[in-house]
């Protein structure tokens, strides 16, 4: 796992983000190649974790690129490029079950 994604599990894991899971898109679509997936049990905690993972991201020199629902919360996504982190609660993750819209995509070992 490279020391991107290492910094943004970190950080969420930090926040108690749960249910973590890292797909592997290389080679499936040019629009990244990594998406960082966690649930939060709140959108309190959701912004918590968004903050941290921007924060240490920023610490690392990454340049966010685009940024999408940190007012709701229910659904944060954090685009860095070359990883797409999505935040999500529990009943918003279970309704657009990315993990099997992109079953083709290979779940990283986490570290």
């Amino acid at each position: 796992m490279n020391d991107r994604l290492t910094a943004i599990q970190s950080a969420a894991s930090e926040k108690f983000a749960s249910d973590i899971s890292i797909l592997c898109l290389q080679g499936l679509t040019s629009i990244t190649d990594y998406f960082f997936i966690c649930t939060a049990e709140s959108t309190v905690q959701a912004k918590a974790i968004a903050d941290a993972i921007s924060e240490r991201m920023e610490e690392s020199g990454a340049r966010l690129l685009h940024e999408e629902g940190r007012d709701s919360a229910s659904w944060v996504l954090l685009d860095y490029g070359t990883i797409i982190v999505h935040i999500f609660l529990k009943e918003i993750r279970e309704f657009y079950s990315l993990e099997l819209l992109w079953a083709d995509a290979p779940a990283l070992k986490q570290a």
